[in-house]
């Protein structure tokens, strides 16, 4: 069967790191404030020069390398993000340029931290399909130029970074590697518990980011563990057999809540939302190839990836690495 398999990642960050102290200097909040509410003690802040597409690029380069391939063996981007360079054109196209590549397909998806979940879905489809052999499929953001600075619910929440996937074609047995299954969902009935107050067709402005917490985090645990439940049993799978979760970095007490409701303990869940807090749509593939690299995440491992943000949207994919 033609599966979309797992070839490479690649991440990258800024090169500022602010630690909760730091942002303590010119926010209303405290170090123990955040951690007790978030598990965050630091994220990383885009500077001068550093734009979701200079992320992105610098993650597809490493996940290239990682996959032993060139932008020219690439026929397809796919790129999650909400805050893109510019409005158009897609960022997709702007890092097929600064790569080298042209002619193939390159285009954002907005599903703000469900991103990269609904690009890999994208990618996944096409490439069984048949409309491309190797795809990058990319999740990157720069937050913190949507921030409500004097907002200290929610400008603390966030950093910056991208993740990045490379994907093949390619004919494997049913017990082989690849992407097993997905599940996608959205509900606008909640668009407005997370959202962003501006926009080019209703403002004319970039608008900052806006969140109603505990209602967020309620809809996240349930949502979440439910779309999980959905991919195993569409799959075949018990909770059991899962080696690594890599879920979404919005916030410590949601992957404990989200582990405990499928029966699973912490040690199974990649977490780096301490380190880089929510990075939105990098959030998934930055944790992911942090566990890949440093050799948790290994060839023939069965991980589920799962991610729920603005819309609502949420979703989750079983790989077989």
């Amino acid at each position: 069967m033609i599966r979309s398999v797992f070839k490479g990642s690649g991440s990258a960050l800024p090169k500022t790191c602010v630690t909760n102290d730091e942002l303590a200097q010119r926010v209303d909040t405290s170090d123990e404030w955040i951690r007790e509410r978030t598990g965050i003690t630091q994220r990383y802040i885009a500077g001068e020069g550093e734009t979701t597409s200079t992320l992105a690029v610098e993650a597809a380069r490493k996940a290239l390398e990682n996959a032993g391939m060139t932008i020219a063996d690439i026929d397809l981007i796919v790129l999650g993000t909400c805050t893109p360079d510019v409005t158009f054109p897609a960022t997709a196209t702007i890092v097929q340029k600064e790569l080298g590549g042209s002619g193939f397909p390159a285009f954002d998806v907005a599903a703000v931290c469900s991103g990269f979940l609904y690009a890999l879905g994208t990618a996944d489809s096409m490439l069984r399909g048949g409309m491309a052999k190797n795809a990058l499929v990319i999740g990157a953001e720069t937050m913190s130029r949507i921030l409500d600075w004097e907002d200290r619910a929610t400008c603390v929440l966030f950093g910056d970074g991208a993740g990045a996937f490379v994907l093949s074609a390619e004919d494997v047995a049913e017990d082989g590697p690849g992407i097993l299954g997905s599940q996608l969902h959205a509900d606008g009935e909640y668009k407005d518990m997370l959202y962003v107050d501006g926009g080019p067709s209703s403002t004319q402005t970039v608008g900052h980011l806006r969140m109603k917490g505990r209602e967020v985090f309620r809809h996240a645990v349930t949502n979440l563990a439910q779309v999980l439940k959905d991919v195993l049993e569409k799959t075949g799978y018990p909770a059991s057999a899962i080696d690594w979760v890599v879920p979404h970095q919005a916030n410590f007490r949601i992957l404990d809540a989200t582990a405990r409701k499928l029966g699973l303990g912490m040690d199974k869940v990649v977490i780096t939302v301490d380190r880089h807090a929510n990075t939105s749509a990098a959030s998934v593939p930055l944790a992911f190839d942090e566990a890949w690299r440093d050799g948790r995440i290994k060839r023939g491992d069965l991980v589920m990836l799962e991610a729920m943000g603005g819309g609502f949207t949420w979703g989750a994919s079983l790989l077989r690495v």
